[in-house]
């Protein structure tokens, strides 16, 4: 073989090597793709079926003039005989409350007690028994960068999903009634209307927060309550 046969050769080996190495790197590439998606879908389908809507009408004498009468967001069920969290604010001025269930049927619940200076509610249904529960996470080991995925049943659309990543820890956020919370997460998972009071979870699939608030400048930043100041 001469030298042009032989530089021939060697380009055409060369080229070669590099489509192998792209097909390698795309394949790669597709597996981690599939291991992030896995991991989402398995999280969705292991806490969905405990994410609820919850529908609110309020006392008109005691509402805010901006009020409407109506108010809705989600809820997470932390207990099998009924109990579930929201947020304060989505039951505020209640004068009923129905929490459609993922089964679809509508039920009565109770405010059984709230922290409105952390936001939050909690609710029993007395006609429901063996409700789906989540698993709950360790808010206190949480890191920034890691998974984070947030679920909804925002105006009945059940099991509204979004993902990002647990941009901050230990933020600070002023309440509708002036308080401000210690301690609060910082998610870019878009929190949508009607998202209220939903959880945040983890890539296995455990609570570790309850969605509050989102701040629409300059760009969309979304608030959660750790589980564990909850607990």
């Amino acid at each position: 073989m001469d030298n042009r046969d032989f530089e021939i050769a060697l380009s055409g080996d060369q080229d070669s090597r590099r489509e192998s190495s792209i097909r390698s790197g795309f394949t790669s590439g597709e597996q981690a793709l599939d291991s992030y998606s896995q991991a989402v879908v398995g999280a969705v389908k292991g806490v969905g079926p405990s994410v609820v809507h919850v529908h609110v009408k309020q006392n008109i004498a005691s509402q805010h003039p901006q009020d409407k009468g109506e108010a809705s967001g989600s809820g997470l069920i932390i207990a099998s005989d009924g109990y579930l969290v929201t947020n304060s604010h989505v039951v505020e001025n209640a004068a009923s409350i129905d929490v459609s269930l993922s089964h679809s049927s509508s039920v009565r619940a109770d405010i059984i007690g709230q922290d409105k200076a952390m936001d939050i509610a909690l609710l029993r249904i007395l006609s429901e028994t063996n409700l789906p529960t989540a698993t709950l996470g360790d808010s206190d080991r949480l890191q920034v960068g890691q998974v984070a995925i947030v679920i909804g049943n925002p105006y009945g659309f059940e099991n509204t999903v979004a993902t990002g990543v647990i941009s901050a820890l230990g933020r600070s956020l002023r309440i509708r009634i002036g308080r401000l919370i210690e301690n609060i997460i910082q998610t870019d998972a878009a929190l949508n209307p009607g998202n209220s009071g939903g959880p945040l979870v983890d890539s296995k699939g455990r609570v570790i927060g309850i969605n509050t608030a989102i701040i629409q400048h300059p760009q969309e930043t979304c608030f959660v309550i750790p589980m564990n100041s909850i607990n």
